[in-house]
């Protein structure tokens, strides 16, 4: 296969942790007794894939094709961000190849939920469970992360053509 074939995406997120909002990371629901703040539903992870990809089409970001200004985006859901974007790659003729997810959350402790939030983020991108990576780390007690004020998440995703 030749490298034009392929194209490779990052993307980053952080949303603060807040008492007005459930924990939604990956698709999944994570019981805890802070959740993510944010314009639309605030699934840090979701909105970092949807930015890798974005970023593997050359797309610009989540921030340009679903603005915070725009009220239509008020607790949007970011299953239906990400579907729209995976429309955009696919009618490109991009198909996803793999993902690897890092979520960095000092609280709660994700272990737990690693295979649930792989098995959603497959299941939403359409790829078996085995393409998707999912790791948890902790901020080690420091920065924001540390202290528990935020959750980020890191994505990188490779797509190919497909014709």
């Amino acid at each position: 296969m030749s490298m034009e074939m392929l194209r490779i995406g990052s993307g980053h997120d952080r949303h603060r942790l807040g008492a007005e909002r459930p924990l939604l990371i990956g698709g999944v629901t994570i019981p805890h007794s802070t959740g993510l703040i944010g314009h639309s539903d605030a699934d840090v992870l979701l909105h970092a894939l949807t930015d890798a990809i974005l970023g593997a089409l050359a797309e610009g970001d989540i921030g340009e094709w679903f603005p915070d200004t725009d009220a239509e985006n008020k607790d949007r859901d970011s299953a239906e961000m990400l579907r729209t974007v995976l429309t955009k790659a696919r009618r490109g003729k991009f198909r996803i190849v793999n993902i690897d997810c890092t979520i960095f959350a000092q609280r709660p402790k994700l272990s737990p939920y690693k295979t649930a939030i792989r098995e959603s983020v497959a299941a939403l991108v359409g790829l078996p469970v085995d393409r998707v990576g999912v790791k948890a780390k902790t901020g080690e007690h420091v920065g924001p992360i540390g202290r528990e004020e935020a959750i980020d998440a890191e994505v990188a995703v490779l797509l190919e053509v497909t014709e």
